[in-house]
């Protein structure tokens, strides 16, 4: 998924805000979780999330992708990292989301 690096995503001294790629990290983990269960029968919602800034972006795109750490009947794990358009590692993060049953 990508995102783009502008007034809506920067901080002071135009710098990707950390809260905005921690939102990326969540909704790109959130979304490959959903895609690993019954949509039917349970949903996924984060229960912790973990990130580290490794360098800045300063403009154009950024883009995550995630990858499973651990996928349990209960909990999910998974590894999302974000990178510069030009595919420098901008920052890594981990998710945990629980797997719940519907009603």
């Amino acid at each position: 998924m990508w995102m783009p690096v502008d007034s809506r995503t920067v901080k002071s001294m135009r710098r990707l805000h950390g809260g905005a790629s921690v939102a990326l990290a969540d909704t790109v983990g959130s979304m490959a979780a959903g895609r690993c269960v019954d949509l039917a029968r349970f949903t996924v919602v984060g229960a912790e999330i973990k990130a580290n800034y490794l360098r800045p972006a300063f403009s154009s795109w950024v883009y995550a992708m995630a990858g499973p750490v651990s996928l349990g009947s209960r909990l999910h794990v998974w590894s999302i990292e974000i990178h510069y358009e030009a595919g420098k590692l901008v920052g890594s993060s981990h998710i945990t989301t629980a797997v719940i049953p519907l009603p």
